[in-house]
C-alpha cells in the first residue's frame, strides 16, 4: 500500500502545482482568464492521465509483496 500512496500523493501534487500556476496566471493577465483556465485544465487532466500507468504497476507491486509476505 505503500507505493501506491506515494503514487497518488505525486498525482495529488502535480495537481496542486498545476492549479496555483494556472491561478496566478489568470491572475496576473485577467484578459486572457478563459484561454488560461482551458489550458490549466488540460495539463491537469495530463497530469492524471500520466499519473495512471505508475499508480498501476505501484498497486500491482504492492499485491505481489503483500502476497509474498503473507
Amino acid at each position: 500500500m505503500k507505493k501506491t500512496t506515494i503514487e497518488i500523493l505525486h498525482i495529488f501534487a502535480g495537481l496542486v502545482v498545476a492549479i496555483a500556476i494556472t491561478w496566478a496566471a489568470a491572475w496576473s493577465y485577467p484578459l486572457g482568464q478563459d484561454v488560461i483556465w482551458a489550458c490549466g485544465a488540460a495539463a491537469m487532466v495530463a497530469t492524471v492521465l500520466m499519473g495512471v500507468g505508475p499508480l498501476r504497476r505501484a498497486r500491482r507491486l504492492d499485491r505481489t509483496t503483500r502476497r509474498s509476505e503473507a
